[in-house]
């Protein structure tokens, strides 16, 4: 445990390293491999985002309406559904799905190169495997989570539009106006910041654990399935703890 704290929080030091000092000493990192991961990581999850965001938004809209309606207050979905995706569930269920998808993706790929020896070959080659592996991960990581998480809640909304408008009768108008009353820009910020955080904790673990990998392709399979563990229970503490500071 204490061997792989330092091996995360020593990834952490050389990462803000190249991300930050290398640059102004002539040692930049890649552009075209930050786009290349963005498309890998961020744009192929958007469909499943879609769908894990949709269907979360009917759920909420239909199990707020059915308890609402015992109180005539239905009135109020559209803001309970606004609400709750914003500050926590599209965050969240956004996170969920980028470390089954893309997560694992990273820890399986570099847990790879690792025991192939594919990145002593570009240590000999002097090519600074983290500004030419672990950076371009980390930029698209944290440029994506955030935009998901957006994508998310529209499609999210749109969800719960489709109870409001087709089961509780309500006007499109009516939904939207709604769904924006009762939430505030401050709302909107935290539920970036969450996406933020997240992605900073599912990249870097992912990469702290795919970079160590140790026992062939045996240990890459173990690795993948710690590195998912251990990023969901980072995430879902890391979102306790966020929310429990804008609570207090």
């Amino acid at each position: 445990m204490i061997e792989a704290f330092r091996q995360y929080f020593s990834l952490c030091g050389g990462l803000l390293y190249w991300l930050i000092v290398a640059p102004f000493r002539g040692r930049p990192w890649r552009i075209g491999h930050t786009f290349a991961q963005i498309v890998r990581i961020g744009v192929h999850a958007v469909p499943m985002s879609a769908l894990t965001a949709l269907t979360i938004g009917v759920v909420l809209a239909m199990q707020s309406a059915a308890q609402l309606a015992k109180l005539g207050a239905t009135v109020y979905v559209p803001g309970l559904v606004s609400s709750s995706l914003i500050r926590e569930l599209a965050p969240l269920v956004t996170a969920v799905i980028v470390i089954g998808r893309s997560g694992s993706s990273v820890t399986a790929e570099l847990g790879t190169m690792k025991v192939s020896e594919e990145i002593e070959a570009l240590e000999v080659m002097a090519i600074p495997p983290m500004s030419y592996l672990i950076v371009p991960r980390f930029l698209a990581m944290v440029i994506m989570m955030p935009l998901l998480a957006v994508f998310s809640i529209y499609v999210g909304l749109a969800g719960g539009w489709l109870i409001s408008h087709f089961s509780l009768h309500m006007s499109t108008a009516f939904y939207v106006n709604h769904a924006l009353q009762y939430v505030e820009l401050r709302d909107v910020g935290i539920g970036l910041l969450k996406s933020g955080v997240f992605g900073v904790l599912i990249v870097t673990i992912a990469c702290s654990i795919g970079l160590n990998v140790s026992g062939g392709a045996e240990g890459v399979g173990l690795a993948t399935t710690r590195s998912v563990v251990v990023s969901l229970l980072s995430v879902f503490i890391a979102n306790a703890a966020l929310t429990a500071v804008f609570f207090f």
